[in-house]
């Protein structure tokens, strides 16, 4: 399940919420029922290479000998 971040604009409340993707995102803060906003950051996932194919990691066929 996705953790969100939030932070509120009135107090400066900053939090994490687990929810699913169908729900709707948190309009209110816990602490003191001001208005909040979600608070976007980088992905975790970083590619490096020279591609990421099915092709990438097949095995190749040997060499034919003569």
């Amino acid at each position: 399940m996705p953790t969100y971040q939030y932070a509120c604009n009135a107090c400066d409340h900053a939090f994490e919420a687990f929810q699913t993707f169908s729900e709707n995102p948190l309009t209110e803060c816990p602490v003191c029922k001001g208005e909040i906003r979600k608070v976007y950051s980088n992905v975790g996932v970083v590619f490096k290479g020279s591609g990421f194919y099915k092709t990438d990691s097949a095995t190749k066929p040997a060499p034919a000998s003569e």
